[in-house]
């Protein structure tokens, strides 16, 4: 029904600000974005991930230079989520639906570790019988899963769409 990939947390250094002020910045904008619910902690783990791209804290990043953060993407620890629905590779897909039937779990997101949803290879991650239909917008996942579980509801067009998918 939907792709995503989550990236962990990273900032952009603009050659003035030190990393820890733009992480904490980037924070603050996750932090209004979802109600509170993702931050990028600043601890042991942000200090060791930068100090193995050789920064610190305090140090300045050049400008235009992504840095990461953490290396979990973890979204209520500052990592994000994009839509790669349009763009994942096809092999992906049939894997997804694969791992979904094979559990027999009508409702599933399934985690698949990927370089690029635009490549073929991938490593199994888990299944989830309690997906987050939320974190797949703009597509409409609880719009489908209703449809699913009340076939009759959905209009005439998606009622062939939803017997297509099972």
């Amino acid at each position: 029904v939907a792709c995503a990939l989550r990236r962990p947390p990273r900032v952009i250094g603009d050659g003035r600000t030190p990393l820890r002020a733009l992480i904490e910045h980037q924070s603050r904008r996750r932090a209004a974005a979802t109600g509170g619910e993702s931050t990028i902690p600043i601890d042991e783990e942000t200090e060791r991930t930068l100090g193995e791209a050789g920064y610190g804290l305090d140090d300045v990043a050049p400008e235009g230079v992504e840095v990461l953060v953490r290396k979990a993407a973890n979204l209520h620890l500052g990592g994000t989520i994009h839509d790669v629905t349009e763009e994942v590779h096809p092999t992906l897909i049939r894997a997804a639906v694969a791992a979904a039937r094979a559990i027999d779990i009508p409702v599933t997101g399934i985690d698949l570790m990927v370089k690029s949803p635009r490549e073929p290879d991938y490593a199994f991650i888990e299944a989830n019988e309690r997906p987050g239909l939320a974190n797949h917008e703009p597509q409409p996942t609880a719009e489908r899963f209703i449809d699913l579980l009340f076939p009759l509801s959905a209009p005439t067009s998606a009622r062939a769409v939803v017997r297509a998918d099972v």
